[in-house]
């Protein structure tokens, strides 16, 4: 399935900036399951100073912000042929070792209830085990927007039984490491099937199996991910992943607006 993809993020700003720099992540790699065909990123507002490879082997650019600017546009556009590997990404890469991705985090701290999660599958082994895990998730937060804070961890998520699918994933990683299973955060594109327009990029989970390597594991839909599913970035948690982060000086009353449009060629 080829996938065409167009991104763009839009800051606002009621006061000038008088210096701002952000990293973006939103430039897909190719591997096994995946080719980049082509992607660009245009700046409007700004400009792009360097592109590097993080310790997550994620591509990251580095924007700084125009001096004066009250708007900053961040458009990233490309294709992406994807083929079908069941979930599974394969053997590990990068200067990261696997143990790293056993570490909690304060997103991904386990509590009494990660612990009840994980004792409800602790019968099972390997890969049963983490897809009982993604069931067993699914059931426990239920999948709503705009109802969850951007610093809810795993155990806020449980408590309140609903999230987005940062949190769900979260839940799902902070489980499977309990259960020792080293796991990380996924933030990519979901092909939806009933439009092409969409919000937000989407989130999922990965935990590394004996034999396979990472498997992808998407608690929102309740399934591995398939050629809808595009891979941009990993890491411990949302934090190491996400699409867009950065500091400023000046820019007071900033408006974000995002447009998405994924669509099959």
């Amino acid at each position: 399935m080829r996938l065409k993809i167009r991104h763009v993020t839009k800051y606002s700003f009621t006061e000038p900036v008088v210096y701002g720099l952000e990293q973006l992540r939103k430039t897909p790699k190719s591997h096994r399951a995946q080719t980049v065909l082509n992607w660009k990123t245009k700046v409007a507002g700004g400009e792009k100073e360097l592109q590097y490879e993080d310790h997550h082997r994620n591509v990251v650019e580095l924007i700084s912000i125009a001096p004066g600017a009250t708007e900053l546009i961040l458009s990233s556009e490309g294709e992406v042929e994807m083929q079908d590997a069941s979930g599974v990404t394969g053997p590990h890469e990068g200067p990261a070792p696997v143990w790293l991705f056993e570490r909690s985090t304060p997103l991904t701290r386990v509590g009494p209830k990660v612990r009840d999660l994980a004792r409800g599958v602790a019968g099972k082994e390997g890969l049963d085990q983490l897809h009982a895990l993604l069931g067993a998730v699914h059931e426990a937060v239920k999948y709503q927007i705009n109802t969850s804070e951007p610093d809810w961890t795993a155990e806020r998520a449980l408590e309140e039984g609903c999230g987005v699918c940062q949190d769900q994933a979260h839940v799902f990683i902070a489980a499977a490491r309990h259960l020792k299973h080293p796991a990380r955060y996924v933030s990519g594109y979901l092909k939806l099937d009933d439009r092409t327009d969409q919000d937000a990029m989407h989130g999922w989970a990965e935990a590394h199996v004996d034999g396979l390597g990472w498997v992808g594991f998407d608690v929102s839909n309740k399934v591995s991910p398939d050629t809808r599913y595009v891979r941009v970035a990993t890491g411990l948690d949302y934090g190491d992943a996400a699409p867009v982060t950065g500091t400023r000086i000046g820019g007071e009353g900033e408006v974000l607006t995002v447009e998405l449009d994924i669509s099959q060629q």
